[in-house]
């Protein structure tokens, strides 16, 4: 149970400010003595004892036993054979989260850690030295093992680093901060890269920028609904209070409150229950009722804020869990050797979160192409196009780019966390890929910010077109203003990739989210 877990609780909230520099991780006293007592109690406990990855090997060749002699140099030869990975390296601010990952999940003491080992990935932490992890690598059961293995490389001082920006050898980094590599003692190198962190600091990076993307997707659909002069009864209480779901409800709610101050929306009351107003007409002009792009967005984005309500619970929950194999318990003075290694709650959340992200892009795709379309929309001319009709082209070079991307996302959709491949001698006969999964979603939520700032440019030139900025919701103008920070209007055809990159670029520096 949460309430029973020692340490401090971290929140995504907690992550996202260490992701944005605004706080840093402190390893507290408190972390360090239990971490000591878990240290010390495993050192008198496992005299005479065969305890897997103190005096064994590892995986299925954990039947051999190891000499005292050779117990240290078992925990380098386990971190420098792992240490194969491959791919693009992860970025730095990814690195710096799965270390706060790992240094939390040690610090609850359940780990037999030296508090050695601590002390030297919080001061790498400090002192902004990341190890390099690639990406590729880990199958997520006995967790990341690959890409800890690469972090861990780094705590021993070898391997390479960022530092300060550059790519530079662990050991030139360590000179320039006057830091000592770890010396590895009992469990130091299992412990390291026995668990869960890269999957689950990169599923956190994920969900933040998740929140974001699903921030604007209900701003960016209340616009829509005042670009098109919308009824207010899709996004009314009483139409979504007579559906149960907690998502639906939320996003009906924040449509209302950033529409509130506008005045360009329709009452239906007003005009198609109004007599005077339906008197004599055989047909209506106006649309009955929108399509469903604009009258349905509570229903879609609804279950994607529950899915990621669902997954901010989930990595919260692993990020403050003890993710390691086996596991010290001093309370019981005993060792409990299992599997909460095993990355499929994460895997399984990234999954979900890929495809309703995947989703999100679909509905921004759908809402540009009702802009784009003038025999849809019925209101602005093909494309948007501010210049001359057959001569200039608008965005529609811009249209190709959102469906592209969208089409792309729906490719990336497949889950990842069926798709287990047996190995380690088949010790390993069932896996979670979590960390493929985490960098699949990845992917799919970047795509979907290129998706987005396709849709802000075509709705600033919609607003600008039909001259309604100053109808707007203040909310809405408050967007607009974002937009054409980085983009102007769009008047001659130009090469305008530049512009979207920018405005990519601010998106995923935003402070917003849900």
């Amino acid at each position: 149970m949460k309430e029973n877990l020692p340490g401090d609780y971290q929140r995504l909230e907690d992550i996202k400010r260490y992701f944005n520099g605004e706080s840093e991780y402190v390893l507290t006293d408190v972390q360090l003595e239990r971490t000591l007592r878990s240290f010390l109690f495993l050192s008198e406990f496992s005299q005479n004892k065969v305890i897997y990855g103190i005096n064994t090997g590892f995986g299925p060749m954990a039947q051999y036993r190891i000499g005292e002699e050779d117990l240290t140099d078992l925990q380098y030869n386990l971190i420098r054979s792992h240490a194969n990975g491959a791919g693009d390296f992860l970025s730095p601010q990814a690195t710096k989260i799965i270390m706060i990952c790992r240094l939390n999940t040690l610090a609850l003491g359940f780990s037999g850690t030296s508090p050695d080992v601590l002390n030297t990935l919080a001061a790498y932490i400090a002192r902004g030295i990341y190890p390099v992890i690639p990406q590729h690598g880990g199958v997520g059961a006995s967790g990341d093992l690959v890409q800890l293995a690469h972090l861990a490389l780094g705590l021993i001082g070898e391997g390479n680093a960022y530092y300060r920006n550059q790519l530079v050898p662990t050991s030139e980094a360590l000179h320039a901060t006057g830091l000592k590599p770890a010396s590895l003692k009992l469990r130091d190198g299992l412990s390291l890269i026995n668990g869960t962190s890269c999957m689950s600091g990169l599923a956190a990076i994920n969900l933040i920028h998740s929140s974001t993307l699903i921030y604007f997707s209900i701003l960016t659909s209340s616009v829509m609904n005042e670009l098109t002069a919308s009824y207010t009864d899709s996004f009314s209480e009483e139409l979504n209070g007579t559906k149960l779901h907690r998502g639906q409800q939320f996003v009906a709610q924040k449509m209302r409150e950033i529409l509130a101050d506008g005045n360009v929306l329709k009452n239906r009351k007003d005009h198609l229950f109004n007599e005077n107003y339906i008197d004599g007409q055989e047909f209506f002009s106006e649309k009955i009722q929108e399509y469903y792009s604009l009258r349905c967005v509570p229903q879609i984005i609804g279950p994607i804020y529950d899915t990621f309500v669902n997954a901010r619970e989930i990595v919260e929950e692993e990020i403050n869990s003890a993710n390691d194999n086996p596991i010290v318990c001093t309370e019981t003075e005993n060792v409990y050797h299992g599997g909460n290694f095993h990355g499929d709650y994460i895997s399984f959340e990234m999954d979900k979160l890929k495809i309703a992200v995947t989703k999100l892009s679909m509905l921004m795709e759908r809402q540009i192409n009702y802009l784009m379309n003038d025999r849809l929309n019925n209101k602005f001319p093909a494309f948007l196009n501010m210049g001359k009709l057959g001569f200039n082209f608008g965005l529609q070079g811009m249209q190709f780019t959102a469906v592209s991307t969208t089409a792309e996302n729906q490719s990336l959709s497949s889950s990842v966390y069926i798709h287990s491949i047996p190995n380690n001698g088949d010790n390993q006969d069932i896996v979670s890929m979590g960390t493929n999964s985490a960098l699949m979603a990845e992917r799919v939520i970047d795509n979907t910010f290129e998706v987005l700032a396709v849709q802000l440019v075509a709705i600033a030139q919609a607003i600008d077109i039909d001259q309604s900025y100053d109808k707007l919701s203040s909310a809405s103008k408050k967007l607009y203003d974002f937009v054409r920070e980085k983009a102007a209007p769009i008047k001659e055809d130009k090469p305008n990739y530049e512009v979207l990159a920018e405005l990519k670029a601010k998106l995923l520096q935003s402070k917003e989210g849900v």
